[in-house]
């Protein structure tokens, strides 16, 4: 890969990085609070439930991303940035322009997500 290539690929985590840890919703906790004079009765509690439910979804997602994006930055570090953690070949600069933290070649992150798919199925 190009230096040219990984510098911009390198910009663009550390933008997502910084995106996500000033946008607060990481750290934002009144939407998982819960008042006795806010639920006056069970359907403004289980709405509440469902809320907290989606809210910390998306902050797990948000961290997980955050985690991906430090790992990658991390190969960015070490040399190992383009290659794909399983078979070593490397991810073409257009995969990674899209998905900069990716670890996987399209191969192998399409049999994960078929894995993946499968597991949640059969559970």
């Amino acid at each position: 890969m190009k230096k040219a290539q990984l510098d911009e690929l390198k910009a663009q985590l550390i933008k997502m990085k910084e995106d996500i840890l000033n946008g607060g919703y990481i750290n934002q906790r009144e939407d998982l609070h819960v008042s006795s004079e806010d639920l006056p009765d069970e359907a403004d509690l289980a709405n509440n439930v469902i809320n907290q439910q989606v809210t910390f979804s998306m902050r797990q997602r948000e961290l997980l991303k955050l985690r991906s994006i430090d790992e990658a930055l991390h190969r960015i570090e070490n040399g190992t940035y383009s290659e794909c953690e399983e078979c070593g070949d490397e991810i073409g600069f257009k995969r990674l322009k899209n998905q900069p933290f990716t670890n996987l070649c399209i191969t192998h992150a399409e049999e994960a997500e078929r894995e993946q798919s499968r597991f949640l199925r059969h559970g």
